[in-house]
């Protein structure tokens, strides 16, 4: 099998494996690695794969910002610090989270919140609170606006 036919089949095995989610351009290399490609060979699969389409890291981006906040309801910090691990460039981490809407960011904290404070029981106002709050901070959400809301929420 010569060189041009094995990689049409990378181009094509790569393709249809980016075809089903979003990926990364790490994700793909490491992908094409574990398939045995190697070299120049993989980082011709990927500027093929980024030319057509397949790999877009501004997209992945915005996927991954919508997925995380909208399902596993994860902070600006957290999917920020997620986004970093992943080596996306800072431009497309701030464009995937200009994606959240301020007004469902604090209803999420403030449905967070007094979700965790009527899970706990038989501690005081101030623990219960306090517990909610740090809860809260785990999911990565900012400090300074959960104490905002959480103020407001148990006086």
């Amino acid at each position: 099998m010569g060189d041009t036919q094995l990689l049409k089949s990378a181009k094509n095995k790569a393709a249809k494996y980016c075809a089903y989610q979003e990926r990364t351009q790490q994700e793909v290399r490491d992908k094409l690695y574990k398939w045995g490609y190697y070299g120049d060979d993989v980082e011709e699969v990927i500027a093929f794969l980024i030319s057509e389409g397949f790999v877009n890291e501004e997209r992945y981006a915005i996927a991954y910002v919508r997925g995380h906040f909208n399902q596993k309801k994860w902070g600006r910090l957290k999917i920020k610090m997620g986004l970093q691990q992943k080596d996306i460039s800072p431009y497309c981490i701030k464009k995937g989270l200009a994606e959240i809407n301020n007004t469902a960011y604090e209803e999420a904290i403030e449905s967070l919140l007094k979700k965790k404070y009527n899970q706990l029981s038989g501690e005081d106002l101030y623990v219960k609170k306090n517990k909610s709050v740090r809860y809260v901070m785990q999911k990565g959400f900012e400090p300074n606006l959960i104490w905002e809301i959480a103020n407001s929420l148990f006086k």
